[in-house]
């Protein structure tokens, strides 16, 4: 059964609430912040990108290369229409059966929209070829205190074969080393798993497990296994939280089954 920690994200400390805690494997969602704990597995590895230690492969420099036509323009966490036509194309074609597929705009404006920290809405459109205003891509990003969070990215399924998910994260690269930020945080890398498999495809990548950040060295060497982090009474692992006030508060963690405009 599937088991999460998680606690509210609000108040005048919502942003060192959400650094503090994305350091410790948390990923936001809205007003939540969030880590697997599951009992009977620990497949879900929270991952991040050490930029500078990272070096794009022969293929990803040909991402890079192959959608050098595009522009990049960072916006206040605003959703609009023309957002949501391309996040519904896009769930059609890659997510058509997955939990968010019957996400109506509300919905969609609230995951944008409902932010209590420094977040953007990153869009990226074509240097001619296209009618103006069209997007090729959206990521909505979190800024950290140490780096960016890709929260959620969509493209357009006619540029699929551009491998647009894989730029949108060099591109995020490229972001964080200019602004001077160490990490991008992509969310959860499950071993094994084709879907998230392109991850451990980007060096200098790191996961959290055991409770600290690690190099994830061979992704052949994780597997989907106990480890004490899952396993152990959630008592003791709200009691092993750190917070940003250096205390811990038992109460608040529970259990639950400016950015560059222009590359």
């Amino acid at each position: 059964m599937e088991r999460k920690l998680f606690t509210a994200l609000q108040g005048e400390h919502a942003q060192k609430l959400n650094d503090s805690l994305s350091k410790q494997g948390f990923r936001r969602s809205q007003n939540v912040l969030y880590r697997p704990s599951c009992a009977e597995c620990s497949a879900c590895l929270s991952a991040r990108i050490r930029v500078a230690d990272f070096v794009p492969s022969r293929t990803q420099a040909k991402v890079l290369r192959r959608n050098s036509g595009l522009v990049r323009n960072a916006t206040s966490p605003w959703a609009t229409e023309d957002q949501y036509a391309l996040f519904r194309r896009y769930l059609d074609f890659r997510h058509a059966e997955g939990g968010m597929a019957d996400m109506d705009i509300f919905e969609f404006a609230a995951m944008i929209e409902e932010t209590p920290i420094r977040s953007r809405v990153i869009e990226y459109s074509e240097i001619g070829g296209r009618a103006p205003g069209d997007l090729s891509a959206v990521c909505l990003t979190d800024v950290f205190d140490d780096g960016l969070s890709m929260v959620y990215s969509f493209y357009d399924p006619d540029l699929a074969p551009r491998s647009l998910g894989t730029f949108l994260i060099l591109d995020h690269v490229e972001i964080a080393r200019a602004a001077g930020l160490p990490f991008v945080y992509l969310g959860y890398w499950v071993p094994g798993s084709k879907k998230m498999g392109y991850k451990a495809g980007f060096s200098g990548l790191e996961i959290y497990k055991a409770g600290a950040w690690q190099p994830v060295g061979d992704p052949a060497d994780h597997r989907a296994e106990l480890h004490p982090l899952s396993v152990d009474p959630i008592a003791e692992q709200v009691a092993r939280i750190s917070l940003p006030d250096g205390r811990v508060r038992k109460d608040s963690v529970s259990e639950f089954p400016d950015l560059p405009r222009n590359r």
